[in-house]
């Protein structure tokens, strides 16, 4: 009886000279859902934590039910900010003319007025440093970073400031979220990490 082959091995993409480009996200065969693209580099997905789906979900809802009708509310989809990045964040507010077609499958970055990050383990570095650098440099206006601390929702708001084109904080939030721009919203973010009944939390 012969042997079986080994399992092949996954093929990644090889990127070309000069790293890929935003359009290849589009093109490229068998990429896994979520693949974003940061300076010119395939950043691919890992599964994501309760935390992280409820917060996605919650921000969303809450954000669709409070947004002018001149506005639309989208969860992780890409954004064009240049030929070597086209990020994904979790949520965005953009300009509702931006949606154009239902078969599009980015936004520009200049149509965006809310960015928003949960942070993931894997993710730290980027959602803190590499990612506000870009929005703000596409002059993004507001930015939100959603973290877990110990089982609980905390919120970092942050502005761009029109004088210095880079973000400053206007505020850190626990367990309630009130904020006037980019439009009214006031946030119960205890219902991203609601304790179980009869049981012990866990802060995880």
């Amino acid at each position: 009886m012969s042997a079986e082959p080994p399992p092949a091995e996954p093929r990644w993409p090889v990127p070309p000279e000069g790293g890929w480009t935003s359009d290849d996200l589009d093109t490229l065969p068998d990429l896994p859902p979520h693949t974003e693209l940061i300076d010119s580099s395939l950043v691919f997905a890992v599964p994501q934590t309760v935390f992280h789906a409820r917060a996605v979900s919650e921000f969303s809802r809450w954000l669709q039910s409070s947004a002018p009708p001149c506005l639309e509310v989208v969860s992780r989809f890409t954004i064009d900010i240049d030929r070597g990045n086209r990020p994904e964040p979790d949520v965005v507010v953009v300009r509702a003319d931006a949606v154009e077609s239902l078969r599009q499958t980015r936004l520009p970055a200049s149509s965006v007025l809310l960015a928003i990050e949960v942070v993931s383990e894997e993710s730290v570095t980027r959602d803190r440093e590499t990612k506000p650098v870009k929005y703000a440099r596409v002059k993004i206006p507001h930015f939100w970073r959603v973290e877990n601390h110990d089982g609980r929702a905390v919120v970092y708001v942050f502005e761009l400031e029109p004088a210095t084109g880079a973000y400053t904080s206007t505020g850190i939030f626990h367990d309630r979220m009130k904020v006037s721009v980019p439009f009214p919203v006031d946030l119960d973010l205890t219902a991203i990490t609601p304790r179980r009944r009869g049981t012990a939390a866990d802060p995880r």
